[in-house]
């Protein structure tokens, strides 16, 4: 039997025994995926940003990649996939990100109303990350679409609103939804008006009808097995008061091990993380074998909000081995120069590995208005092109095991060139 029909196969059988219905993969879809060596798709991006970096001896290292034979490295890692251009957290996305030589692709993890485990940032995002506005299933949501509201003179008085969470709906009417960019236009009078509002950033070309297919978090499983991918699922915290209808967030955490434990996932090809100190407390007590390589997420925003050196201490003694905080938390400005936080020199003295959140999610860079990611050096950003800065930083002075972009293809060229390979 051929590898190509094998992993369709295995593929079905998987999906079977979880109680699912087969995605529509076909045979050999995945043989570019066989394999160690599998073909990488970087498309313009990357030679772009190195085109229009400020002459240099990293620019030259870089250019002189240009030509090279390209593998998939763990040290990129899909942020929801491909999520800058693809709709996040979509079959879709998941299979770009694969393409781009993400080694590592990430299922956000949420519940629906009859406690099954789906893929989506937040368990309350699907009115802006759906088309479930535009379907009978609007009805079902915890708030209604409410049209905008207009002063006289034609401006904004009060914005359009929704809010539909994945507990408001069973998996069957998830599964009947469509993903979409995440946007949602506040000046909207209909509830497909609101559908709208795409970044200028992003685009809607990957968004149409016969795209957009939404996963749940075994199909998810399946498919990143058949990309032969490793996965980082993330614990999202409940929208909805726990225990919900009995169900503990003990059971939570459990029940998302229990499925790559179900589909035959080593602990080891599998980081789970989670911004809530007691679910990486729970798997390293319950669960030690993917507890040795939980990851706790930072949600700082501010650097006053980081946690001190001995609070690092203590989270090592505590059995964490892996954190992973916003960008910006791991660098500052000196002299004009992007070098490492003394969070980041912090985090290394106190023997914990670190990946990073996330790139390519700021839009332009040379506008100098770059955000939350890019706040504690943005006085060092002029250019495109300084993404490569940011990376070559993050990888050789801070030592970050990976980095999370929404277009992986960026991360990819730079560890292939620098040989970031494992």
């Amino acid at each position: 039997m051929s590898g190509s029909i094998t992993t369709a196969l295995a593929l079905m059988v998987g999906l079977a025994a979880a109680g699912l219905s087969p995605l529509a993969y076909s045979a050999g879809q995945f043989d570019e995926y066989q394999g160690s060596g599998n073909t990488v798709h970087l498309g313009p991006r990357p030679g772009f940003l190195v085109d229009d970096m400020a002459d240099s001896a990293l620019k030259d290292k870089l250019r002189s990649c240009a030509n090279r034979s390209l593998r998939k490295t763990p040290f990129s890692i899909g942020h929801r996939g491909a999520a800058l251009q693809f709709p996040e957290h979509t079959l879709e996305s998941y299979v770009a990100a694969a393409r781009m030589g993400a080694g590592v692709i990430e299922c956000d993890v949420t519940f629906t109303k009859d406690k099954e485990l789906v893929c989506r940032h937040s368990q309350c995002d699907l009115h802006t990350t759906t088309n479930i506005l535009d379907t009978p299933l609007g009805q079902k949501c915890s708030n209604p679409f409410t049209a905008a509201t207009f002063n006289g003179d034609g401006t904004v008085d009060t914005p359009a609103s929704a809010t539909c969470c994945t507990s408001d709906i069973t998996l069957a009417e998830f599964k009947s939804l469509k993903g979409k960019m995440d946007a949602f236009n506040p000046a909207a009078r209909t509830a497909r008006e609101y559908l709208g509002g795409t970044a200028g950033f992003r685009t809607d070309l990957y968004a149409g009808p016969t795209s957009g297919t939404l996963l749940t978090h075994a199909e998810s499983i399946e498919l990143f097995k058949a990309l032969r991918v490793k996965m980082t699922p993330e614990l999202k915290s409940a929208s909805v008061p726990m225990p919900y209808d009995g169900y503990t967030q003990d059971d939570y955490a459990q029940q998302m091990i229990d499925e790559y434990r179900a589909a035959g996932v080593p602990a080891r090809d599998v980081y789970a993380q989670s911004f809530d100190i007691r679910d990486i407390r729970y798997w390293i007590a319950h669960e030690p074998a993917f507890g040795r390589q939980a990851v706790y997420l930072d949600d700082a925003e501010t650097v006053a909000a980081l946690p001190s050196a001995a609070e690092l201490l203590g989270y090592k003694a505590e059995g964490f081995n892996i954190v992973a905080p916003p960008t910006f938390a791991l660098l500052t400005a000196a002299a004009g120069q992007i070098v490492p936080s003394q969070y980041a020199l912090d985090v290394k003295a106190a023997g914990l590995k670190i990946i990073t959140w996330t790139l390519e999610r700021s839009g332009l860079l040379a506008d100098g208005n770059n955000g939350f990611y890019y706040q504690t050096f943005d006085s060092a950003i002029s250019r495109e092109g300084d993404v490569m800065k940011v990376l070559d930083v993050l990888a050789k002075d801070v030592g970050v095991m990976g980095v999370f972009a929404d277009w992986p293809a960026t991360v990819t060229y730079y560890a292939n060139c620098m040989g970031l390979l494992r």
